[in-house]
């Protein structure tokens, strides 16, 4: 539902084939009501000013729409997931969109081995599973088996711009596939490792919906590929923020000579990792911040070069 109210204002009528130069002038005068939308009157478009001029009459225009304030939520596909246990508010953000069918409330952090999280449906079809859309590929998520999050959308569109063609990849912590799926195009292999079979599970669905026939899917324990694999990687994708650094060693070792590590971790100053990185040999490391996490917390990736 959104908020519309018709008000009076001023208005100056001009033949529609003259309405984007009328529009510019009066944007360049300061006097276009910006708040109001400009409607049209037979061959006409009208536009809302706030200054009388000599000629011009008042009529009604509607406000632009205005949507509710609604409380802080995030959209993963047709879920949204409500920062506060409140039903009531949990209704009025199922409403607020038709693409909607469920909002659930987190119980619990990320935990335990697969790194999922627990919830509770507030409003809507009782369900954690859901479709999302990104950058043209589509995944079926299911939250209460396997994490995903779409913070990290603008982050698998940096390295698929960082890859040169028919790369192998290594994917150490896969989950449903979104790193894996998003490089799929300009990878040889890609290699998705993740040691929840339902994260494995939905990581064979998505593969088969987007049509990616280049990734083979492990069910593993990152550190065990070694018995597993016989293949070096020129590029290798570690997104295991809470406790990555386990794997820094496992990564060195499946990485070529010349190849990338991408290293995402949290941390709370700049260059925490570096001192550990550095124990490993590199060619050169860039540290940046991809979003934040807490008030004393961020999501930060070393970009490694393997000596």
């Amino acid at each position: 539902m959104v908020i519309s109210i018709r008000v009076e204002q001023w208005s100056v009528h001009v033949r529609k084939e003259k309405g984007e130069d009328t529009r510019l002038s009066l944007l360049r005068r300061g006097i276009l009501d910006r708040s109001l939308k400009i409607h049209t009157s037979g061959e006409d478009l009208v536009f809302p000013v706030t200054s009388p001029e000599k000629g011009i009459a008042k009529e009604f225009f509607e406000t632009l729409e205005i949507p509710p304030v609604l409380p802080r939520h995030e959209l993963i596909g047709g879920i949204a997931l409500l920062q506060e246990k409140n039903e009531v508010e949990a209704e009025r953000i199922l409403h607020s969109r038709p693409s909607l069918h469920t909002v659930l409330f987190p119980m619990s952090a990320v935990e335990g081995g697969y790194r999922i999280r627990r919830f509770e449906v507030l409003a809507g079809i009782p369900t954690t599973r859901t479709e999302y859309t990104e950058y043209g590929h589509r995944y079926v998520i299911d939250l209460g088996v396997a994490y995903f999050s779409p913070r990290l959308s603008e982050e698998r569109q940096r390295i698929l711009h960082l890859m040169g063609r028919k790369e192998k990849v290594l994917d150490l912590f896969a989950g449903v596939g979104p790193f894996a799926i998003t490089l799929s195009g300009q990878a040889f292999l890609i290699i998705a490792c993740d040691i929840n079979p339902d994260a494995v599970s939905l990581l064979l669905e998505n593969s088969t919906l987007n049509r990616c026939n280049n990734i083979l899917p492990i069910l593993a324990d990152a550190s065990h590929l070694d018995g597993i694999i016989p293949w070096q990687f020129s590029r290798i994708i570690m997104n295991l923020p809470l406790s990555g650094q386990e794997y820094l060693e496992d990564a060195f070792s499946y990485c070529t000579s010349g190849g990338f590590i991408h290293f995402y971790i949290l941390q709370s100053k700049k260059g925490e990792y570096l001192p550990l990185i550095e124990q490993f040999p590199l060619s050169s490391v860039e540290e940046r911040v991809v979003r934040s996490y807490s008030p004393d917390k961020w999501h930060a990736v070393y970009d490694i070069q393997v000596a």
